[in-house]
């Protein structure tokens, strides 16, 4: 048979007879074959790879987020590419490298907080859309998808006020994160607006082990918080490891209050910790669908924000 018969016939065209179909599928099934998905798409001009960019795949954050971008991916006929950067800017380059070699029809990223050459990023995005999600850069000129940071630190804030009293501990992450930034700024603001910034005392901790320690330090002073927040579920476990080191109740001894993703953290203790819910999985859904509009011809830049919750638990 000629290629162009066997061509048609894997394809199940209609000109070809069923029983060259059958005879060149039986072919094809005896000796293993698969299409050269790479040399289609290059001859196709089709894309059908997104690239996934993201600090680590031992957060559940990320976990979440790959599993609704994974699920996007396999409902539209696209395969994932997953890349870790470790926080490493170096390694986010590379990681970009890979995508444009492998022709991606699109890349998101979560970038270190180390970044500051956005060059890269922007060249790229000139023929190959580039999606920031989580951490994002504080620059315009991009697709943004992202959780509502402000929102969800008003919320915790307001809830706060309104069920406590006394001195508040507030523990948030990495300070040179925009997610960070606009968390903090946001959480501020209701206390100052409330005339309660003196009772504040804002720390940070990059990690589970610091949040420990954060909560150990506060703690082992004379003046203790009546009540603590913290900014995401590593700094929930942390904090939580801390108090129990000092036999310290929830709530009757000290109130705590979390922003988590879908809660699977929060629930974990016993009471259960009040959350202000964001989601990894929601914000993968969202990502996946700014694809989506792109191949729509919606093309121009935007910021999509994923709304937070308050849901409540026994530890305020």
């Amino acid at each position: 048979m000629s290629i162009s018969t066997v061509s048609r016939a894997l394809k199940n065209h209609p000109d070809i007879s069923e029983e060259t179909k059958k005879r060149v599928q039986e072919a094809a099934s005896m000796m293993d074959y698969e299409p050269n998905t790479f040399a289609i798409n290059l001859r196709t001009d089709k894309r059908n790879m997104v690239g996934v960019i993201i600090p680590s795949l031992s957060n559940f954050f990320y976990q979440s987020f790959i599993a609704a971008v994974e699920e996007e991916a396999k409902r539209n006929d696209f395969s994932v590419l997953i890349l870790q950067s470790s926080d490493n800017p170096e390694t986010e380059i590379e990681n970009l490298k890979i995508c444009r070699l492998n022709r991606v029809a699109a890349v998101f990223v979560s970038i270190s907080p180390k970044t500051k050459d956005i060059n890269p990023f922007l060249k790229l995005s000139q023929t190959t859309p580039v999606i920031f999600f989580d951490k994002v850069p504080p620059y315009e000129a991009f697709d943004k998808v992202c959780i509502d940071d402000e929102g969800a630190a008003t919320i915790a804030a307001e809830e706060i006020i309104k069920k406590t009293k006394g001195k508040v501990l507030g523990i948030f992450g990495n300070p040179e994160f925009s997610i960070t930034q606009k968390r903090i700024a946001a959480f501020q603001n209701i206390f100052t607006s409330n005339k309660r910034i003196t009772d504040l005392d804002i720390t940070y901790a990059s990690s589970t082990e610091e949040a420990n320690q954060q909560t150990s330090i506060a703690f082992s002073k004379k003046n203790k918080p009546a009540v603590v927040f913290c900014m995401s579920d590593e700094i929930l476990a942390g904090s939580i490891k801390a108090l129990q080191e000092f036999k310290i109740n929830i709530p009757s001894d000290v109130k705590i209050i979390t922003i988590s993703n879908d809660g699977f953290i929060p629930k974990l203790f016993n009471p259960e910790i009040t959350y202000v819910e964001t989601s990894g999985y929601g914000l993968g859904k969202l990502c996946f669908k700014r694809i989506m509009d792109y191949n729509s011809g919606k093309t121009f830049i935007q910021e999509v924000l994923q709304p937070a919750k308050l849901v409540a638990g026994a530890s305020i």
